[in-house]
């Protein structure tokens, strides 16, 4: 087992995740699919509940600016995950709201598996503030899943989440969010319908109508990552980028992955590093596409700022 407090641990190198996840509202889920949103199991005291893409927003990442929020990605048809469940069902319960335990059927809910690179099951990982923090893969026993749990708090803690959770928030009885903007609204239910072209369309109407929109700047930013890494095989295109270091689109693929998986600073090192070996329309590429990715992560992240400058070195 890799140590709890490797690299991993940590919220440096993270994507925000409520830029990616569905817009969350307060509605029944149909028949058949477990409840409302946030549906808490009846064994685990509030603790514990199910999470689906549609209400993702609100009940993981609202959720984790106060308590941390542990993911587990799990399917019916997985055996290790039938091992692993009960044991992080058990520590929700004996940490008595220190965090939520939010499971997460990469079945029913692909795009969430897609989101965390799920490429096998069971996968662990948390969210603090917004933030994933990767933890583990595979049924650990209970004394190695606890050592993560005792990490993971102490770097909640660090990052000033301290909160516990009361039964009635893990159940999902917040205040619903005000309305957004109908064309934000509209992008949203595209998202959640799996259908990125329109959520584009939409985020690119908003902008028409207003230049000055940031939100739907970032959003169509994020809305376009989402789909140039839909369907991809992060081994092949990390093999294609390993041949050919200087194509342009081989390493914005890769770049785009980098930063879907959260690896911030890797995704921007190699944008940079291209713009250094490339010339003319490929160096133009590579440039307008490091920019685009400032987009996703936001003007005001450190890394943002520090990558700009390597740009405008590697440029001049």
């Amino acid at each position: 087992m890799s140590s709890p407090t490797g690299p991993g641990m940590s919220l440096r190198g993270a994507v925000d995740l409520a830029a990616v996840a569905a817009q969350s509202q307060r509605r029944q889920q149909a028949p058949g699919n477990g409840g409302g949103p946030g549906t808490a199991h009846a064994t685990a005291a509030g603790v514990v509940v199910d999470v689906t893409e549609a209400d993702f927003q609100q009940v993981v990442v609202e959720q984790s600016m106060t308590v941390p929020v542990i993911l587990d990605l799990w399917a019916t048809w997985c055996e290790p995950c039938k091992q692993l469940s009960p044991v992080l069902e058990r520590l929700a319960e004996e940490y008595a709201g220190r965090f939520l335990l939010a499971k997460v059927d990469v079945d029913a809910n692909p795009r969430l598996g897609q989101v965390f690179q799920a490429q096998s099951i069971p996968m662990v990982v948390a969210v603090v503030k917004g933030q994933p923090v990767p933890l583990f893969q595979g049924a650990l026993p209970e004394q190695q899943v606890r050592a993560y749990v005792d990490e993971l708090l102490r770097v909640a803690a660090a990052n000033g989440v301290t909160g516990t959770l009361a039964a009635s928030e893990a159940a999902g009885d917040a205040d619903v969010e005000p309305e957004l903007p109908p064309l934000h609204q509209e992008a949203y239910e595209a998202i959640e319908r799996d259908d990125l072209p329109a959520a584009q369309a939409a985020y690119q109407q908003a902008l028409v109508q207003n230049p000055a929109d940031d939100l739907a700047r970032a959003g169509l930013a994020q809305v376009g990552l989402l789909i140039r890494t839909q369907g991809t095989d992060p081994q092949a295109a990390r093999a294609a980028a390993a041949a050919a270091p200087s194509d342009p689109r081989a390493q914005m693929l890769v770049a785009d992955l980098d930063l879907l998986g959260g690896h911030i600073e890797d995704a921007f090192s190699r944008l940079v590093d291209t713009v250094r070996v490339t010339s003319g329309e490929e160096r133009e590429l590579a440039r307008a596409h490091l920019v685009e990715l400032f987009e996703v992560v936001g003007s005001t992240d450190p890394r943002v700022a520090s990558a700009r400058r390597a740009l405008t070195s590697a440029l001049f």
